[in-house]
């Protein structure tokens, strides 16, 4: 039980650093409420998924090329400034029209699984943090206790997710509409500040 509460808290730590999911799920939830910032989580954790899966089956490897690192760095540069754009541009409204207005969930999910899947940084995470959990868990457990402690490291992404999801609408309903209006205005620009990144980390991995 402890064992599988450690992977659970792994799973949080993952999740918990500041990064464009997060600061999507927080504009999501200020503007439109719980579900739409939990389709972001939830499209961010598919992702997380896949690649869990690609380091177990060793097919990551064939990702983490430079080619292809280049490829996500610039595609997800791309994908964070034109959602940074868009939430700066929404947040620039009155936020009582924006609370009356709500998007396809589809929408959200899908805008959370690109911002994960395009994010070079996922893959190292999960090659260099899972890759090594793998290795250690497999020399010892069975294969039942890998998928379990596994699917214990996913919950708990899932879980982090589900806070950030219920934080965020809460904000909704406390904060006054000027004080939520300048918080989508920072999303929108940290989505925007992580798309720059992304595009200097691009041109770096093509040109140095």
């Amino acid at each position: 039980m402890f064992l599988i509460l450690k992977y659970v808290l792994l799973g949080i730590s993952l999740a918990a650093p500041i990064g464009p999911v997060n600061a999507a799920q927080m504009d999501r939830g200020i503007k439109y409420g719980f579900w739409q910032a939990w389709m972001v989580g939830l499209g961010a954790s598919i992702a997380d998924g896949l690649y869990m899966l690609l380091v177990y089956m060793g097919l990551v490897s064939y990702i983490d090329t430079a080619f292809m690192k280049s490829f996500l760095w610039l595609f997800g540069c791309f994908v964070l400034l034109y959602t940074g754009i868009e939430t700066f541009k929404k947040a620039t409204k009155e936020m009582s029209s924006e609370k009356n207005y709500t998007v396809h969930v589809g929408k959200s999910f899908f805008a959370g699984f690109l911002m994960s899947l395009t994010n070079p940084l996922t893959i190292l995470f999960w090659l260099g943090i899972y890759g090594s959990i793998l290795a250690e868990t497999a020399a010892k457990y069975s294969f039942e206790s890998l998928m379990l402690y596994s699917g214990a490291i996913f919950a708990g992404i899932l879980a982090w997710d589900f806070t950030m999801a219920l934080v965020s609408s809460s904000f909704r309903k406390l904060l006054a509409d000027r004080i939520l209006g300048a918080i989508s205005k920072l999303s929108g620009l940290s989505l925007i500040g992580f798309g720059v990144y992304f595009g200097y980390q691009g041109i770096a991995f093509l040109f140095f």
